[in-house]
Order: C-alpha cells, then structure tokens, then sequence
C-alpha cells in the first residue's frame, strides 16, 4: 500500500507529495502514455557529463542505503572511463534483498518509466554503451512482466538511446551488493568481492561501472526535468530531497510513503504507545526505544547522534507483546545463514553471535551468553569483506542495549511476549550451505 504525504520547504510552506509515485496512493502502474503526460519526454542533455553539476548541486544521494553522493560516482566513472578509453556500463539496481523493505519493487512495479529514464540519463552522463535492470528474482513476479511491458512501450516510442537488457538477482540478502551484482552479473555468484578495484575503476566485463539504486536513478530523472533548486524544496539544507520508506507498524504490513528527509519520525509511525522499540534502517539498522525514535527525525545527521543512520528507509515499529530478543535471534540467524562464507567476521564470527542470541533467546541462558555476542560483535567490526559483518554488529549490539530489561528478564526464566508468533520478516529459502551460493 502507497500512501501520499507533504513535504515542507525551507520556508515553512507545503509541499505535496509523491513526486515519485502516481498521486492520491494510485495502484495502477502509470504507462508509457501516462507517465510521459505527468512528467514529460526524457531531457537528454545531448552532451556527456552535462548532468553531473545539476546532480551536485541537488545534493541527491544514494537511496539504496550508502547515502553516498551520486555525482561523485557518476564523476568517478566518467573518468575512469576516459582514462581507460573505455565504454562504460550502468546497472539499476532493484534487487532490494533486503527482507524488510519493499520500496523498489513498488516503485517499479507503479513508475517503471521513471526509474528507465534516470537509466537513459545516467547512461548519456557517462557515456554508456550497455544499461541494465536487475530485479528481484523472486520478489512480486509482476514486477518483471511489467518492466518487459515497459521496455516494449518505449521500443515502440523510440525514447531510449542506450538498449536495456533485464537481469534477475538470486533470493539472497548480499545479492544487491554492487560487487556481488556484478560477480553475478559476469556469470559467477553472486558473493561480494574484494576491493580495489572498486567497479567504477574495473567492474563488468573489466569495464567501469556505474551501479545506482533504481529509487536514486528516479529521482535523477526528476532532477533532470525540474532542477536542483526544485529537489531541494523538500528535506532538509545538509540532506535535501524525500525518500521512499518501507514502514511496518503492529499488524506487520508495508506500507510505502514517500517522505521528506527530515520528517519527524513520530508522523512516520503515527499513532502508537511509548513502550516498545523501533528499528530503524533493517537488518544492519538499529534498535531504539520507542520514547527515544519518536523524539527524533528521519536523516543520518540527527540520526548519527544515536548511532543509526536512515539506511534504505526502513522503519519498524516492534509490537509491544512481542520479544525483541526473540525476533532479533531469528533475524541474526537469517544473516548468518545468508553471508558469503568467504571471511574470518561471516565464517565463524556471525554463527557464534546466532548461537549465543538463540541461546539468550531461550529461559535462563548463561549469563557469559550475553557477554559473549557483545564481545564477538565488537571483534568483527571492520573485518570483512564487505559490510555485513559490521552491519549485523551494529544490529546486535543496539538490540543489547535497547532489550536489556527483556535480557534480564530471560535470564530469570521469564519472557515478557504475550505473542509468540514471528513479526520480522524472514524470508522461508534462506541459504544453508555454501551450494546455495552457485
């Protein structure tokens, strides 16, 4: 379910939004024909890196979780490819592999045209000779009918400078990392890789590599229809622009907004007790209790004074008859199960955490339990191979803190759930051997 909302500018005046998907929370995927009446043709700049400076001067960032700046990346590529005389490839990436998040695919599966078009436009920015979509393979089916839809409508409109071709990621949470996409990609698995290089220096086919977000990849093509100062009338100075947020409150169901960065989180959650906790940013986010995430606001500025970043705007609201301990155990588990195997942190380091919340979990557990997964997760941090390992640290030991009376609880032989049935959502074909990585 979509849900519209309003924006406010640095003046103090509303802002309606969506600006990304269909108005008045339509559920109807805009065609070719609607999307080119609401937003207009592609605006193609007919020159490489004319787009870049607006991009700059928008202040967009990543939305797939790294908020890194998208004009630093675009640059890095464009130079690498001069440099190397070499023709670039760009990659959308919605693989969304994140369990908890459904943003991408409601994007592509309502406004599939404007992710394409920041495509197109991305590709002409850095001189791109091949563009790709890569999806969900398993995720709302539909999604990948519609694209082929998509594409077939602008086939027939001759919009496009650059041929897509559509590419499916396997069901495994590291399957978005830009170096296991690309791994993947190129015909191996689909497991992050080791870097330098980095895949804007040498990433597909040895080729530089542009890989965005597709949530980013629409709000470039926005930028490149109305201008930076237009994208900066929302959010705020240090982090202009809204964001799509995947929100699930007590029964458990996504909802998809589209928010200001800056939003106060307590209009993200609505209505909703004071106990309880929150987790903000997914399963390499962060628990906060619900007192402490309703004071705060939706961007990694005010966020980082707790320790938590906004990540790819996943908010979730614990129901209070749940158990955090639980619910963070089984996830922890599900991380574990899913990383790559390949280093120290993910080959020994996440399986021993896993064991020892299942085993805090449980009614009177040891008490050097909990200080056992304090003390590996603060030894994995900033070993890996990627981020995984650090991101789950950062999941568990906010879940120490923020669950320490429940913890105290188990330890007594006690649980303070009233419900028992599992609210975090695990996907059911998780990896358990190193063959599901082929």
């Amino acid at each position: 379910m979509t849900t519209a909302t309003t924006g406010m500018t640095a003046r103090g005046t509303a802002v309606d939004l969506p600006r990304l998907l269909p108005a008045n929370g339509r559920q109807h995927p805009e065609d070719w024909r609607a999307h080119t009446a609401r937003h207009g043709r592609i605006p193609y700049r007919d020159g490489v890196g004319r787009l870049i400076p607006d991009l700059q001067q928008a202040g967009l960032t990543g939305r797939g979780g790294a908020a890194f700046p998208v004009h630093r990346k675009l640059g890095a590529v464009l130079d690498n490819a001069r440099a190397r005389r070499r023709f670039p490839v760009v990659v959308a990436n919605g693989a969304e592999s994140e369990p908890a998040s459904d943003k991408d695919a409601t994007l592509l599966w309502l406004a599939p045209h404007l992710v394409l078009d920041g495509l197109q436009l991305a590709a002409e920015a850095v001189h791109a000779d091949q563009a790709i979509l890569y999806t969900h393979g398993e995720r709302r089916n539909d999604v990948g009918r519609r694209l082929r839809q998509a594409l077939a409508e602008r086939e027939a409109a001759g919009s496009d400078l650059v041929p897509v071709e559509l590419a499916e990621s396997p069901p495994r949470f590291l399957a978005g990392q830009e170096t296991a996409l690309v791994n993947h990609l190129g015909g191996g698995p689909a497991i992050p890789a080791f870097v330098p290089p980095r895949v804007t220096e040498r990433g597909l086919g040895g080729a530089p590599t542009l890989v965005q977000n597709v949530e980013t990849l629409a709000h470039l093509a926005l930028i490149a229809r109305r201008g930076p100062r237009w994208f900066r009338q929302v959010g705020t100075s240090a982090e202009p622009g809204s964001m799509l947020c995947t929100i699930r409150r007590g029964d458990g169901m996504p909802r998809i907004a589209e928010v200001p960065l800056g939003i106060p989180l307590r209009d993200v959650l609505g209505p909703m007790g004071y106990e309880g906790a929150v987790l903000i940013g997914g399963y390499h986010g962060t628990w906060v209790p619900a007192a402490e995430a309703l004071k705060l606001t939706l961007d990694n500025r005010t966020l980082g004074t707790i320790g938590a970043r906004v990540g790819a705007g996943i908010v979730i609201a614990l129901p209070q008859d749940r158990c955090g301990v639980t619910e963070t155990a089984r996830a922890v588990r599900y991380l574990a199960l899913e990383s790559a195997g390949q280093c120290g942190p993910c080959l020994n380091g996440l399986p021993r955490i896993a064991a020892a919340l299942a085993e805090l979990a449980s009614t009177r557990p040891r008490r050097q339990a909990r200080a056992d997964v304090e003390r590996w997760a603060g030894l994995i941090k900033g070993r890996g191979a990627c981020h995984h390992p650090d991101g789950t640290a950062q999941f568990v030991r906010s879940a120490l803190v923020t669950f320490a009376a429940e913890l105290d609880r188990h330890e007594r032989g006690r649980c303070g759930a009233t419900n028992t049935k599992p609210f975090l959502p695990v996907p059911r074909g998780a990896a358990r051997t190193e063959q599901d990585w082929t």
